[in-house]
């Protein structure tokens, strides 16, 4: 089974989404839902989805559940749930009672918006990451490279628990890079319970000049950190659509991870994806 472990479903006539208020994200501000997302995975050969939360309220969580029990092509959620809230434990359990339920594999925030750097290292959010892992859900760390320390710290502190790095740090491509991602991200990998999501890389380059030729140091960089059991293929559709179509998206990812080897390339869609969210 060949899975698009990251995508998105929104509609900003419904909610509310401070981070598309910007500009340049004009293109995206519109309703994006399954049908939508349907035609493109079957033209890419992509059997299954996992949609992740978009903004930090539990109503969207709630959606996500109630269209992946809709759809069968969506085969896990990562919701949203307040980390900082001493009863996220009984929201999480709610949350598995509703439709769909069933299909709630991981939360996620977006660390990388905090002020604080190291947000994720504080009492009530390690406390709230503590009732996540209990019922042996997985994490998502939203986070740039100023967030990483925070993260690896976090990653160390639960080396039983399951953790999935989105976007690869969201690394600086359009500026060529930096050695302190590349470092940072090194000091991640070397805990053995982070998986690292190979998507959103042609957003952190420049959107109109772009090629899978200059996204592959990135990629490559990563394959050397995690490996090629803990590399996890995500489109980050519809926000792919910044620079490129999901199948030029889909087209050049799959070109950097063959070109890493076949094994590489065959396990980071579909087979870690599986064991990083313990999907049936």
């Amino acid at each position: 089974m060949a899975i698009d472990a990251h995508q998105h479903f929104w509609d900003p006539a419904r909610a509310d989404y401070p981070w598309m208020s910007a500009p340049e994200l004009a293109p995206i501000r519109r309703a994006f839902g399954p049908a939508d997302l349907a035609p493109l995975l079957k033209a890419n050969g992509i059997d299954a989805s996992i949609v992740v939360q978009c903004r930090s309220a539990l109503a969207e969580t709630e959606e996500f559940l109630a269209i992946a029990d809709a759809t069968p092509s969506v085969i896990g959620v990562v919701g949203w749930a307040d980390l900082t809230d001493a009863a996220i434990g009984d929201t999480l359990d709610r949350l598995r009672t509703l439709p769909g339920g069933a299909k709630l594999v991981g939360v996620r925030h977006q660390v990388h918006d905090e002020a604080d750097p190291e947000w994720l290292l504080r009492t009530e959010v390690q406390r709230g990451l503590a009732e996540i892992f209990a019922r042996d859900l997985t994490y998502d760390v939203l986070v740039r490279t100023r967030e990483l320390p925070a993260a690896t710290a976090t990653a160390k502190a639960f080396p039983r628990s399951r953790f999935v790095l989105d976007h690869a740090a969201k690394p600086p491509i359009a500026d060529g890079g930096s050695v302190e991602w590349s470092e940072r991200v090194a000091a991640l990998a070397a805990c053995g319970n982070v998986w690292c999501k190979v998507s959103g890389l042609a957003t952190e380059a420049k959107w109109n000049d772009w090629d899978a030729e200059r996204l592959f140091p990135f990629v490559q960089h990563v394959a050397k950190c995690f490996g090629e059991d803990r590399l996890i293929f995500g489109s980050d559709w519809p926000v792919c659509l910044l620079a490129g179509s999901y199948g030029e998206i889909e087209g050049a990812l799959e070109t950097c991870l063959t070109k890493l080897g076949a094994s590489t390339r065959e396990k980071a869609f579909g087979v870690n994806a599986k064991t990083a969210y313990r999907l049936s």
